[in-house]
């Protein structure tokens, strides 16, 4: 098929260690492996990282990134909902009372495509201060499509709409920096005990431009 889907019940563990998912949706397992610690991944579920809508998880990020597609399910039939109309506003989803999540269809990218999840957190079992999903693929050296997903820069997981459209057919180098400067464009980070917004606005781009490196395959 053109997507893996991926029930709301399995772990995180079940999913890190899935054939399919490493090779198929590789971004996934990326920031699978990043979540918590051993105890958490093996008890916690996807979907419930997903259900949760909390900005600083590291999944609501990723399958915004991907354009994936949650599916609900009610006693009046089943719905899809793209992961951009999920996520409404902090812990918040656009599930309806008496629907539960069910899973989540997330499309398969073709050749081409490269992968990074770059965290910044103060302990390994620590949320997220900042979170870059990024997907990248590059043609003859230049970047031809960018996908990011930032975690923790606002009541939601948001796109980097802005870095998206400036990476269009730009090669590594300068160009990709001057770029990623526009990471934290349309977001509203909050300053909490663990990052003040305007470091947040920092980090956002410099780990958005590790993020875009370390995708397109840069060394």
């Amino acid at each position: 098929g053109e997507h893996v889907f991926i029930g709301a019940m399995a772990t995180h563990d079940e999913v890190l260690r899935s054939g399919v998912v490493q090779a198929d949706i590789p971004l996934v397992a990326l920031a699978v492996a990043t979540v918590a610690d051993p105890a958490v991944r093996h008890r916690g579920t996807f979907g419930g990282s997903l259900a949760h809508a909390d900005p600083a998880g590291d999944l609501p990020a990723v399958v915004l990134a991907l354009d994936g597609v949650l599916v609900a399910r009610s006693a009046e039939g089943e719905r899809e909902i793209p992961a951009a109309d999920f996520f409404v506003d902090y812990l918040e989803s656009s599930l309806r009372p008496g629907e539960v999540l069910v899973g989540v269809k997330i499309p398969k990218l073709g050749p081409g495509w490269g992968f990074h999840y770059e965290k910044f957190h103060r302990t390994a079992q620590a949320w997220a201060i900042v979170g870059v999903a990024a997907a990248v693929r590059r043609n003859n050296g230049a970047i031809q499509e960018a996908r990011i997903g930032l975690t923790n820069m606002g009541s939601t997981p948001v796109r980097a709409r802005a870095v998206e459209t400036a990476l269009q057919g730009v090669e590594l180098g300068d160009q990709v920096r001057q770029a990623c400067e526009e990471a934290a464009a349309d977001t509203s980070p909050t300053s909490d005990l663990h990052a003040q917004a305007d470091y947040r606005r920092h980090l956002a781009k410099v780990l958005t431009h590790r993020a875009i490196r370390s995708a397109a395959g840069a060394p």
